[in-house]
């Protein structure tokens, strides 16, 4: 099936030809990282593996067999990066979103296809696709998620802001009603309440792990504090706010839904979590939440189904954060993140909180609403390609995209001037849903600031697109 007509930008994309733009030290520095890491967790594996009591059974052998091609398969990519090769056609490996990269990459001329010249976007979508393509063709790693234990190991470092979020959340749906006094009027408490769940979710993006090589601890660690004082603190570096539209928006429905396009496991989807939780319990207008995870292993940190239903399990687990609190947990501490469990059970139960796929999703299985968001393809060509989707998504009252690769895909990872209006650079997306992107900036695209901004910034901060500060 040909590609469909895709958007013609006005402006070029964002490409690892500049040596002083992010593409490029994602190229030479962050890719080959994170595929080492791959490697070196699938040693690991492959070592516990020879180490175990089935080691020399016909299917152990049989794995470990699998688990040492996909390492070398991993260092040949590497390899091609290194040396400027051009992009190879994705093999037939039984996942979704073959067909799609490479009809596309097919397109493309010889020298538009190589590591140094191809568009960062669709090199980078390509990246995370071809590696899931060494796992997908094997019979015992097909379900094997090569991020997870990174994942994991930042959820549990985040505790303290775990547990802080846990008692003001489960406190304000204590004394909602006292939140809900007068809340319809401008600057109510509820609306103060909004405000700070929404920056919470905005920093949880700090937690990205294809971007943490890069972004040190104590950095992490500000970026996650959420109290009061630490919220006014951040508010300083918010580039452009419009959380005060959102919630005279969300004021205005009934009966209301809003859609999360997922990004981060581990601390990020948490923070989702709190999000939708304030927004289902304690606002009176919202009904339902509808969560879109990835369909494959994908920017490392990437929510898949399975860590959906993990991210709630683990709090009902009392050692879950034991061994990497800073401060031991109290038992009202434990008390907290418990209760919060089993409310977000209970919300997944009734129907308040949803995936938009199964909760049972297998890796790299076709859904009619799962795929798209793991293709290379940007926003701009939604309609277009995704028409179901676009559908299902226009049934909700507020679709909220997370993270930084969503922003990218939402204005096509061109180089818009910084001041052209984000509607405008929404492109055919543009008024067919009501969108409100949280994005912490990791990356040069960028558009909707006011005059001057960008200016200033290149000044005083001349990493400021792409430090994940503001």
């Amino acid at each position: 099936m040909p590609l469909p007509q895709l958007y013609k930008l006005p402006y070029g994309r964002v490409s690892p030809q500049d040596k002083e733009s992010f593409a490029y030290k994602t190229l030479v520095k962050r890719w080959p990282v994170v595929l080492t890491n791959v490697v070196s967790t699938l040693s690991n594996a492959n070592h516990q593996l020879s180490m175990s009591s089935s080691a020399g059974s016909a299917e152990t052998e049989e794995k470990l067999t699998e688990g040492k091609a996909i390492i070398a398969k991993i260092s040949e990519m590497k390899y091609e990066m290194s040396h400027n090769a051009i992009l190879s056609p994705i093999p037939e490996d039984g996942d979704d979103n073959v067909s799609c990269y490479n009809e596309e990459l097919a397109s493309f001329s010889e020298d538009e296809r190589r590591w140094t010249t191809m568009n960062w976007l669709f090199a980078e979508c390509y990246v995370y696709r071809r590696l899931r393509s060494y796992f997908a063709s094997t019979k015992h790693w097909k379900e094997y998620d090569p991020f997870f234990e990174q994942k994991a190991e930042t959820y549990k470092s985040s505790s303290g802001a775990i547990v802080h979020l846990a008692k003001a959340l489960n406190s304000a749906i204590d004394e909602k009603d006292d939140l809900q006094t007068e809340w319809e009027k401008k600057g109510s408490a509820l609306e103060v309440a909004f405000l700070e769940m929404v920056q919470a979710d905005l920093w949880g993006n700090a937690t990205d792990l294809s971007l943490l090589i890069d972004l040190k601890y104590e950095d992490l660690q500000k970026l996650q504090a959420v109290g009061a004082a630490a919220q006014a603190e951040q508010a300083k570096y918010i580039l452009r706010d419009d959380m005060g539209k959102a919630w005279e928006h969300l004021k205005s429905v009934k009966d209301g839904r809003v859609d999360i396009i997922m990004d981060n496991a581990g601390f990020e989807v948490y923070t989702d979590l709190i999000l939708a939780d304030f927004l289902v319990s304690v606002v009176p207008t919202i009904n339902e939440v509808v969560f879109h995870p990835k369909a494959i292993p994908w920017f490392v940190s990437d929510v898949l189904p399975s860590d959906f239903t993990w991210a709630i399990d683990s709090l009902l687990d009392t050692t879950f954060f034991t061994q990497h609190a800073s401060t031991p947990l109290t038992q009202e501490d434990i008390d907290n993140l418990v209760t919060l469990a089993r409310r977000w059970q209970s919300h997944v139960a009734s129907g308040k909180f949803r995936l938009s796929v199964p909760l049972d999703t297998k890796l790299g299985a076709k859904t009619p609403l799962g795929g798209f968001w793991t293709t290379q393809f940007a926003y701009h060509d939604l309609p277009a390609v995704a028409p179901e989707l676009l559908e299902e998504l226009q049934k909700s009252d507020l679709v909220i995209f997370k993270g930084d690769l969503n922003y990218r895909k939402l204005l096509g990872d061109a180089w818009w001037p910084t001041t052209t209006p984000f509607e405008e650079a929404l492109g055919p997306l543009a008024g067919k849903i009501t969108l409100l992107s949280l994005r912490t900036n990791k990356a040069d695209t960028i558009a909707g600031l006011d005059e001057g901004i960008a200016e200033k910034l290149d000044k005083e901060a001349p990493d400021w697109r792409v430090s994940g500060k503001r």
